[in-house]
């Protein structure tokens, strides 16, 4: 799984996590439909942003569902998963992308691929996968040209860059594929009105994905002698950021013009869960409820928890003892009036079935949450990367000059 793009689940709330999942199943179901099981490794977390906006901008978003079978990274359960052109064009960029990321790791020498016969079999998968996603584009009346392109074009101009290069000449590959991604999926939704702001919004999210990107490798490329956008032009940190910034704020401006049927998802993934991103890349936060807040920080009960009671619009996290999603009280308990979940156990055998999938599927170690094998409870990954403090509410909500959305985290009554 990459991607910039990584919501915590503590985050998204039960109704807005179900349909996020949704997004990232069909896409891997769409993978493995048209392209077999091993092309399921290009599943990533940017490209089912395609599949959301297609859904958000349909007529009847929702209906381009189906039911999926058990999976071992569900806990061999069911789920509602998208389908339909959304997820295709979805699995045709995510092909085509990841096909170009092979050949550019091949070229670096990267690893494993430093030695010829691995390079040399990876170079097969990648002609695999860009085939395959000229295939899937041609079905939902795309042209992956435009990706394969700006892909080739972004050699040409990293290998013409140096100091006092502008940092946006390097982006702007990347920026013209995105933008025609993010195009398309008006005209799927049969919304072509929707094409010129959603590509303004795909243009920005493509710099944002090649400045985070150099951000975060900016340290291993130095001790390594890899090469890196930001060093090769002499950009400093602080320009980085303003331009990642700018780019955070002309996507918000983009959304605003597009017109959706239900835009909530859409606008947690890409105004508040994208801000993160920022945020986590360049070390900072910018979360009213976290560091420095205008009341004061949040005071401590008696117990020690820095927890703050239930309010109104506030929604508790997965932090009590035993599984329970509610924190204890001061006085120990559970606070009045909160019921106490179901919970589903399983039997011994069934048990080390689905142990042995989350270990094969390394969701033990990797993922933000999994259900226990025989207890149902809620565990968390090992090696998570969860970039939010989940003891208390972290929503960004309440300082946004432009909420519509549903976090199921804060009360998002914000009047704009």
């Amino acid at each position: 799984m990459f991607g910039i793009v990584r919501p915590c689940g503590h985050r998204l709330g039960a109704g807005m996590k179900a349909q996020w999942t949704a997004h990232l199943c069909g896409l891997c179901l769409a993978l493995r439909a048209d392209h077999g099981q091993f092309a399921r490794v290009v599943t990533n977390y940017d490209g089912l942003l395609i599949s959301v906006l297609t859904e958000a901008q349909s007529a009847t978003p929702g209906d381009a569902r189906r039911t999926a079978g058990p999976c071992p990274l569900r806990g061999m359960r069911t789920a509602s998963v998208a389908r339909g052109e959304g997820a295709r064009l979805a699995a045709a960029v995510s092909l085509v992308l990841a096909a170009a990321k092979v050949r550019d790791h091949v070229a670096d020498g990267d690893g494993l691929l430093a030695h010829r016969p691995v390079a040399a079999a990876a170079r097969r998968v990648a002609v695999g996968w860009s085939r395959a996603g000229e295939r899937t584009g041609a079905a939902v009346g795309f042209d992956t040209a435009v990706l394969v392109e700006a892909v080739d074009r972004q050699l040409d101009v990293e290998a013409l860059a140096g100091p006092g290069t502008p940092l946006l000449h390097l982006t702007e590959p990347t920026e013209t594929a995105t933008a025609a991604a993010f195009a398309h999926t008006a005209r799927l939704a049969g919304r072509p009105h929707n094409a010129a702001p959603l590509a303004e919004a795909g243009r920005l999210f493509g710099r944002l994905a090649h400045l985070l990107d150099a951000v975060e490798d900016r340290t291993v490329d130095a001790a390594t002698g890899a090469w890196n956008p930001l060093t090769a032009t002499g950009t400093g940190h602080a320009e980085a950021r303003r331009l990642a910034d700018d780019a955070l704020h002309g996507i918000r401006l983009a959304l605003r013009d597009v017109e959706f049927t239900d835009g909530r998802l859409t606008h947690l993934l890409l105004v508040h869960e994208l801000r993160r991103s920022v945020d986590r890349a360049f070390g900072t936060t910018t979360c009213t409820h976290q560091g420095a807040r205008p009341g004061g920080p949040i005071p401590a009960d008696p117990a020690g928890s820095t927890y703050p009671p239930p309010g109104p619009g506030r929604h508790p996290h997965p932090s009590g003892p035993g599984g329970s999603p509610y924190p204890p009280t001061p006085g120990g308990g559970s606070w009045p009036g909160l019921p106490e979940p179901p919970r589903r156990s399983r039997g011994f055998l069934s048990g080390c079935a689905i142990g042995l999938g989350l270990c094969c599927t390394c969701q033990v170690c990797c993922a933000n949450e999994f259900e226990g094998p025989w207890s149902g409870r809620k565990r968390e990954g090992v090696c998570r990367d969860c970039d939010c403090d989940c003891s208390i509410c972290d929503c960004d909500c309440c300082d946004c000059d432009c909420c519509d959305c549903d976090c199921d985290c804060c009360d998002c009554s914000c009047d704009c």
